[in-house]
């Protein structure tokens, strides 16, 4: 089945089509991007909305109550159709810290339903966000965080690496380098998260393979002092290395306006990804916990935080209100705010042929007007979200 896409401003990575462009899809393609007529069997029309490539989560924990460490199929498929009525056409499953046993629960899940969705974003792979991080630098993980197991990654390595897309880790924990050995190995790409790292040991860790840092400012270190004398972290040590990427959340709460224009800035647009860090606390208002028995955080201001407020738990932010977000509070154009939720994480996943509109690329499509807000969404051609 043929789909025509026409009558909105449709984007091309830093630009707009001209007028008058339609996007053709068949299967899981992008058949033709061409002012010419051709043959199609559904017609969308845009209606003077955007038609842009389908936003990329990276990280995202869950959403509606949910979450994919839960370990069962009705999590999976359910966080997955969510997400993608707020535009999400691909995200990675992101594991918090939990126990082995869950780890496998959660893998074996993904293994029999997490690429075969057809109803919601597509999954290519497991991005852990854990348990090996700094106790120094703990966040919302909780008491199972750990020093570097070799004995449980490697299992999780042998029996699911192909499952892994990337892997958050705090690289100055012992074991650290024969960790990121063993990643290398099997081709996972590894981030820095929850860490307490100097600068020298960042710079280690990215000759290492450490080539990301998981939500910057959030966990991670910065300029401290021993004494009288002062030490620069991983804040400082990702702006001067040219080829490390970072993750932001861009909710509007985990950083304000000035540090998102901050990082835009100095980091530049080609390195940076906004992702949501959603919990499942994503998509429920505010004093939703109470559905919860017995929850570990609370739901207020528009972001989930521990009880006592003392921290921020996760987000309950949208791909959709992230690019809202860069373009309001970080003054971004259009065409730049949705490169970071589009371009780059597809680059820094290695997804080709997603986050972009061209011939031959896949059929990932959302149309939004200009608030962000999503009225189709298209999952590898077929059309999961319409209103």
């Amino acid at each position: 089945m043929i789909h025509k896409f026409f009558g909105g401003r449709v984007i091309l990575g830093n630009t707009f089509a001209p007028d008058g462009v339609a996007v053709y899809t068949k299967g899981e393609k992008i058949i033709a991007v061409t002012c010419d007529e051709l043959p199609f069997d559904v017609a969308h029309d845009a209606k003077g909305k955007y038609i842009s490539p389908g936003f990329i989560d990276i990280h995202v924990h869950g959403g509606g109550g949910k979450e994919f460490i839960d370990g069962d199929e009705e999590s999976f498929l359910f966080i997955a159709e969510l997400h993608a009525k707020h535009g999400t056409t691909t995200l990675l499953p992101t594991a918090s810290t939990a126990t082995t046993d869950e780890y496998v629960a959660m893998f074996e899940t993904f293994g029999k339903v997490g690429r075969k969705n057809e109803k919601g974003a597509y999954m290519p792979g497991i991005h852990m966000e854990s348990p090996y991080f700094s106790r120094a630098q703990t966040g919302a993980q909780g008491s199972l965080i750990r020093d570097f197991d070799k004995e449980e990654y490697t299992m999780l390595i042998d029996r699911y690496g192909e499952l892994i897309n990337r892997w958050s880790a705090a690289p100055e924990l012992p074991g650290a380098d024969e960790f990121a050995s063993a990643c290398r190995e099997a081709g996972i790409k590894m981030s820095i998260g929850h860490s307490d790292a100097e600068y020298d040991r960042v710079m280690e860790a990215y000759d290492l393979g450490f080539e990301c840092v998981t939500h910057l400012y959030s966990c991670t270190s910065t300029v401290h002092r021993k004494n009288a004398y002062r030490y620069a972290g991983i804040v400082e040590a990702a702006y001067m290395i040219d080829g490390m990427d970072v993750e932001i959340i861009a909710d509007g709460k985990h950083l304000p306006s000035s540090l998102l224009k901050f990082v835009v800035k100095h980091k530049g647009l080609d390195r940076v990804a906004v992702i949501t860090d959603a919990t499942r606390c994503a998509g429920l208002p505010d004093g939703a916990e109470k559905m919860f028995e017995n929850p570990n955080f609370i739901i207020e201001d528009g972001v989930a935080k521990l009880p006592d407020r003392s921290a921020f738990s996760g987000s309950v932010c949208t791909t959709n209100r992230l690019v809202r977000n860069m373009i309001n509070l970080a003054e971004l154009p259009l065409l730049d705010a949705v490169r970071l939720a589009t371009v780059n994480p597809a680059r820094m996943a290695g997804l080709s042929g997603r986050g972009v509109i061209r011939k031959g690329a896949y059929a990932d499509i959302v149309v939004f007007d200009d608030n962000i807000d999503i009225s189709l969404t298209m999952v590898n051609g077929n059309v999961v979200f319409e209103k």
